[in-house]
């Protein structure tokens, strides 16, 4: 069968996928997006499904229409930290958020894609990768509705999820892209959407709680009634049985008495930091793929959106020039890590030093920080108090005064990690130096925690 010749091949029909080649349509060149999934279940995905609000994504598509379709609760006020021990930690915001319909906000990026030019391959799951003599990648092996399909490809964005098989399937000898990459670095997630008996009556709060192993549940309503519960543990810590701690969890709470499940899907999530490199020869990752989710919590819509509709621009760029290597695509590791890519970075520094203590210690620590001095360590990497604050928070951690001041020792790295990441090397032969600047500053926060390398 002859092979099908495309400027870019994107293999993943997720938030990534479908901007990057949303992006890629709208720029004129001819792409194709390869997903594995039929095209009624395409978009099926284990999701918390919470986000900011329609100006997390870029505007290569309607989003209006996005919003209208699949933003079921526009009303997210506020986040709820439940603490076990009583004195539950909550937190304003200053605009609403959202919680999605995650099927239909899938179904919804892929219709704009498809409306604005890339040909959508359902029911294709790629097999292999490409490779010429030179090292650079050309498309992918895939079999489409049970036949072989040879797709040709001047560059290839994967976009396949966490783990992904297409960096399995490539060599990257000769490129910087990044292969320091293990289970241990992943958690994994089980999600149900219930609906109870009658509304509850925090259905303008997103609310966390911790569980066993640095791992969390949450409690996201779609709607007063519908609503998204989930947890998730980090593979390098004892398996948790997710769905027997779900469950257990679901019974103690009266309002979910007599309720209803209306869907279950488990799934890998990355819980580090975004990779170094994530470009080579004819070859960018993205999203799950490239670890662009925020390691404390999960999320990864907005990092994927973005991360995806940069790879595909430069991508377009880089194929404008007629040059599609490694430093001609570099410009997108730039791109990445001086905008969320850096603020991921140094959320993971509060992973780690976790990950190094007992849940009930750090939760007598987290039950006694101010709101939002929590909700922007764990979104950011940095947060700021008043000494009025500081005094209030000691008088409240007697006993776990070490463990505090290791966390502010981690916040000071976290600052210094950051301003770093803004010096992200702008050509591949700085990126070296800059990766031994940063892992100085990673085994500074190994000492300070006497947690294992992560990486």
């Amino acid at each position: 069968m002859p092979a099908e010749s495309y400027d870019i091949v994107v293999v993943g029909g997720g938030t990534g996928g479908a901007f990057a080649a949303a992006t890629a349509a709208v720029a004129g060149v001819d792409v194709a997006l390869l997903e594995r999934k039929s095209e009624a279940e395409a978009g099926h995905i284990a999701c918390g499904d919470a986000i900011k609000g329609k100006s997390t994504f870029p505007e290569v598509i309607d989003l209006d229409y996005l919003r209208d379709e699949s933003f079921v609760n526009q009303s997210i006020r506020r986040a709820v930290f439940e603490n076990p021990k009583g004195g539950d930690v909550e937190v304003e915001f200053g605009s609403p958020g959202a919680v999605l319909d995650r099927k239909r906000y899938g179904e919804v990026l892929l219709e704009e894609a498809d409306r604005v030019g890339a040909d959508l391959h359902f029911d294709t799951v790629v097999t292999d990768v490409r490779q010429d003599d030179d090292g650079y990648v050309r498309g992918v092996e895939a079999i489409r509705e049970d036949e072989p399909r040879t797709y040709e490809a001047d560059v290839t964005i994967d976009c396949a999820g966490a783990l992904s098989l297409l960096q399995d399937k490539t060599t990257f000898d000769g490129t910087h892209f990044d292969t320091n990459v293990s289970y241990s670095q992943f958690c994994s997630a089980y999600r149900e959407v219930v609906e109870t008996r009658d509304p509850v009556d925090w259905s303008d709060a997103i609310v966390f709680k911790p569980t066993e192993e640095l791992g969390y549940l949450w409690y996201f309503p779609r709607t007063d009634r519908e609503i998204n519960v989930g947890l998730g543990f980090q593979m390098n810590k004892d398996p948790m049985k997710l769905v027997d701690v779900l469950k257990r969890d679901l019974r103690n709470k009266a309002e979910f008495a007599g309720a209803t499940v209306l869907d279950k899907l488990g799934a890998a999530l990355p819980t580090r930091r975004p990779y170094d490199s994530a470009v080579a020869n004819g070859f960018l990752a993205a999203g799950d793929a490239a670890g662009h989710v925020n390691p404390t919590t999960g999320g990864g819509i907005p990092g994927a959106a973005f991360a995806g509709h940069r790879a595909a621009r430069r991508a377009v760029e880089a194929i404008a020039d007629g040059d599609v290597s490694e430093a001609a695509l570099w410009g997108y590791n730039r791109d990445v890590m001086t905008d969320f890519g850096k603020e991921f970075a140094a959320v993971d520094l509060y992973n780690v030093w976790g990950g190094a203590h007992d849940v009930d210690e750090l939760t007598d620590v987290v039950g006694a920080l101010p709101g939002q001095q929590l909700a922007d360590a764990l979104s950011s990497g940095e947060s700021s108090m008043s000494l009025r604050l500081k005094l209030r928070t000691i008088a409240r951690t007697v006993g776990h005064w070490d463990t505090l001041y290791e966390a502010y020792k981690v916040s000071k790295r976290a600052r210094s990690l950051k301003e770093h990441y803004l010096a992200y090397p702008e050509r591949p032969d700085a990126f070296e130096t800059w990766q031994s600047t940063r892992d100085a500053i990673m085994d500074e926060v190994y000492a300070i925690s006497g947690a294992d390398p992560k990486y």
